[in-house]
C-alpha cells in the first residue's frame, strides 16, 4: 500500500471512528458524573448510601452480563443494527433514570443502562477493527479510546455543574441529546453488515448463558461487596466460589461446544488473544484501583471535598489524552510488547510518589506525578487491544473484543476490591494518609506486573495486523 493510499484509508475512516467515540461517550460521561453525586441522591430520594451503591453496582452487573452476549447479537443483527440499537436502549435507560421516583426504580433503570452500555463498548471495538481493513488498528484502537480519557476529565466537572445549576435528574437527562446525536451520525457514516445467513447464523447457546450470566453475576457481587465491607465475609466468600464453579463449567462446556459456545474459547489457545487477555486484566486492576485509591487521598488526608478532589486528579486525565496523538504509532513501530510494557512501568513508577505522600505534601508536585501516571495510563490499553486482533477472522473479532473488554471488568473489579480491603485494614489503628500508603504499593505492584504480562505481547510486525476473511483462514493445499 502506497503512502498517499494509506492516508486516504485512514481519512476515510475519520467521520466512522468520530460518530463511534460520540456514542461511547455518553455511557463514559454518565459514569463519572454520577461518582460525584452520591450525597445528593441519598438526600433527593431519602435513602442510605447502601442503597445508592446499590445505583452503581446494578449498572456493573448488568454491563458485564450483556458483554458475552455481544458475539451473538453481532452474528444476529449486524454491527451496525445492534450499535444503533444499543444507543437507543442507552437513551431510554437515561430518559427512565431522569424520571426515577425512588431508590428501587433508578436501581432498575440504572441496569437497562449498564446492559446497552456493555454492548455499546464491546461493540464499538469490533465495528472500527473490521472497517480499519489493511490501515494501522493500532491508531484505530488510540482513536476509540478517546472518550475514556475524556471521561474523567470533563464529567466531574460538568457534573459538578448540573448539580450546581439543576439536579441529579440532569445527569441522566445530557445523555439523551447525545444518543440522538450518535445514532443520526451512525444512520449516515457506519457501514450496513447485514446479519449473517439463516443457514450460518449461531443458534443461542442458551446452556452456556444459564452457566455464564450467573457466574459472572455472582463473582462481580461478590467483589464488590468484599470492596464496601457490607456484608458478611461468609456472603462474599459463597459468592465468589459460586460463580467461581460457573465460570469454569461454563468453560467446560465451552470447550467442548467450539464454535457454537456463546463466547468461543479456543481463541484463547491462540498466544495473541490470551496475552491481551491476561494483559487487559492486570491493566483493569492498575487503572481502575488506584482510581478508587487516589480520591481517597485528597478526600480522607487532605480534606477536599468530592469536586475539589476530581479538579485535583485533573492533570492524570490531561495526561492520559496526550499519547491518543502518538500511541498508536509507537505501536506499529516498536510493536504491542514494548509500548505496553513502558506504558506500566510508567504507571508504577509514578504511583509509588503516592505511597510516600502527607497531607502537608505539596500539591504542584503531586500533580506532576499524577500527569506522568496519566501518560503511562492513556498509553497502557492501545497495545494491548490491538494485539488481541492479529491475523483474526471477521467473525472472530466479536470474541476477541469480548475476552478483552471481559477481562478488563474483572480486573477492575479486583482491583478496587483488594485496594479497598488494604485501606479498611489500616484506618482502625493509623491516620488516614498512612492508611492509604499500603494501597499505593500494592497499585504500584500490580502494575509492575502488568510488565511482566506486556512481555508475552507480541512483539514489532513487519505489516500491521490483518483482519483475515473465511477464505483466508482455510488451509492451502501443497
Amino acid at each position: 500500500m502506497t503512502v498517499s493510499n494509506e492516508e486516504s484509508e485512514r481519512t476515510s475512516l475519520r467521520p466512522l471512528i468520530a460518530t463511534l467515540v460520540l456514542g461511547a461517550f455518553a455511557p463514559i460521561l454518565d459514569t463519572t458524573m454520577l461518582a460525584i453525586a452520591v450525597h445528593t441522591l441519598v438526600l433527593d430520594l431519602r435513602t442510605d448510601v447502601g442503597a445508592v451503591q446499590w445505583v452503581s453496582t446494578a449498572y456493573l452487573l448488568a454491563l458485564v452480563v450483556s458483554i458475552p452476549l455481544c458475539g451473538w447479537l453481532d452474528a444476529v443483527l449486524g454491527g451496525r443494527r445492534l450499535w444503533l440499537g444499543a444507543l437507543v436502549l442507552f437513551a431510554i435507560g437515561s430518559a427512565l433514570c431522569a424520571v426515577s421516583w425512588n431508590p428501587l426504580s433508578l436501581i432498575v433503570f440504572r441496569a437497562v443502562q449498564g446492559a446497552a452500555a456493555g454492548v455499546l463498548m464491546t461493540n464499538m471495538q469490533t465495528i472500527a477493527v473490521r472497517a480499519a481493513g489493511s490501515a494501522s488498528v493500532a491508531r484505530v484502537t488510540a482513536a476509540l479510546s478517546v472518550p475514556i480519557a475524556l471521561g474523567p476529565l470533563v464529567g466531574p466537572v460538568l457534573g459538578g455543574a448540573l448539580l450546581h445549576w439543576s439536579d441529579w435528574r440532569a445527569m441522566f437527562a445530557v445523555n439523551i441529546p447525545v444518543c440522538t446525536a450518535a445514532f443520526v451520525a451512525a444512520v449516515r457514516v457506519l457501514p450496513d453488515d447485514a446479519p449473517r445467513s439463516a443457514v450460518t447464523r449461531p443458534r443461542l447457546d442458551a446452556k452456556g448463558l444459564i452457566l455464564l450470566a450467573p457466574g459472572i453475576v455472582t463473582v462481580f457481587y461478590g467483589l464488590t461487596e468484599l470492596g464496601r465491607g457490607t456484608v458478611s465475609v461468609g456472603i462474599v466468600v459463597c459468592a465468589l466460589l459460586i460463580g467461581a464453579a460457573l465460570i469454569t463449567a461454563f468453560g467446560l462446556h465451552a470447550a467442548r461446544a467450539g464454535d457454537d459456545a456463546l463466547v468461543r474459547v479456543g481463541l484463547l489457545r491462540g498466544r495473541a488473544v490470551a496475552a491481551a487477555t491476561l494483559a487487559s486484566l492486570v491493566a483493569g486492576g492498575a487503572l481502575m484501583g488506584a482510581m478508587f485509591v487516589l480520591p481517597l487521598y485528597w478526600q480522607t488526608a487532605r480534606g477536599e471535598d468530592a469536586l475539589a478532589a476530581a479538579l485535583l486528579l485533573t492533570p492524570q486525565a490531561v495526561g492520559a489524552f496526550v499519547p491518543r496523538f502518538f500511541v498508536g504509532r509507537l505501536v506499529d513501530q516498536f510493536g504491542p510488547r514494548a509500548v505496553a510494557a513502558c506504558a506500566f512501568a510508567l504507571m508504577a513508577a509514578a504511583t509509588v510518589p503516592f505511597a510516600f505522600a502527607t497531607p502537608e505534601t505539596g500539591a504542584i508536585p503531586l500533580a506532576i506525578v499524577l500527569f506522568v501516571r496519566g501518560l503511562g495510563m492513556g498509553a497502557v490499553l492501545v497495545p494491548i487491544l490491538s494485539a488481541a486482533y492479529v491475523d483474526l477472522a471477521r467473525e472472530q473479532l466479536p470474541h476477541a473484543s469480548m475476552f478483552t473488554r471481559g477481562s478488563q471488568q474483572l480486573g477492575g473489579a479486583i482491583g478496587v476490591a483488594a485496594a479497598a480491603l488494604v485501606v479498611q485494614a489500616g484506618l482502625g489503628h493509623r491516620s488516614p494518609a498512612d492508611a492509604l500508603h499500603p494501597a499505593f504499593w500494592l497499585m504500584a505492584a500490580v502494575a509492575a506486573v502488568g510488565v511482566a504480562a506486556a512481555a508475552l505481547l507480541p512483539g514489532p510486525r513487519k505489516k500491521s495486523p490483518r483482519i483475515l476473511s473465511a477464505a483466508d483462514r482455510m488451509p492451502r493445499r501443497s
